[in-house]
């Protein structure tokens, strides 16, 4: 998920790692707090960039008395669903827009009383791109890409300071 307009407002690249700012640390805090929310969905690898957020979260899914999880790679601002016009049963399982839904109202909610309280600033762009990770290799290409994510700042396409 990429900010509103790609601005950096969640810290710095610094020596490899990331450097929160406030907002970042409000970005981290509600990130943590949607396995809470959502007790059938974990979080898997995360990292928060400059100006951007890259996670893996896993839905669970009851079927008798297994619990089965689908593991969905969210990250930049490109919308695509493979799964539109699934059916699935009305369950208390969440759908990955829900749960996105959730995690940026939230920190938009709180980023606000932290910048400007009684005004209203987006934060987030309007979409995510995301992916379904299919097996144990993709989720572990995945995983290295996300925790790998900010050595390769200097090169990343969503780094305002790359000429492009």
């Amino acid at each position: 998920m990429v900010t509103w307009r790609r601005a950096c407002l969640f810290g710095e690249i610094i020596n490899h790692e990331i450097q929160l700012s406030r907002y970042g640390e409000i970005v981290q805090k509600w990130w943590q707090e949607i396995p809470i929310h959502f007790p059938d969905v974990e979080t898997g690898a995360f990292v928060i960039m400059p100006n951007h957020i890259h996670g893996i979260i896993l839905i669970g899914e009851r079927r008798g008395t297994a619990l089965y999880s689908q593991c969905i790679s969210v990250s930049n601002d490109m919308a695509y669903s493979p799964t539109q016009g699934v059916e699935t049963t009305p369950r208390q399982k969440p759908t990955l827009g829900q749960i996105v839904a959730y995690f940026k109202y939230q920190s938009t909610k709180e980023m606000n009383l932290l910048a400007n309280p009684g005004t209203v600033t987006k934060f987030w762009q309007r979409n995510y791109y995301e992916h379904i990770v299919r097996d144990e290799t993709d989720l572990q290409n995945k995983t290295d890409y996300i925790e790998g994510n900010p050595l390769l700042w200097k090169k990343d396409n969503e780094n305002p300071i790359i000429v492009k």
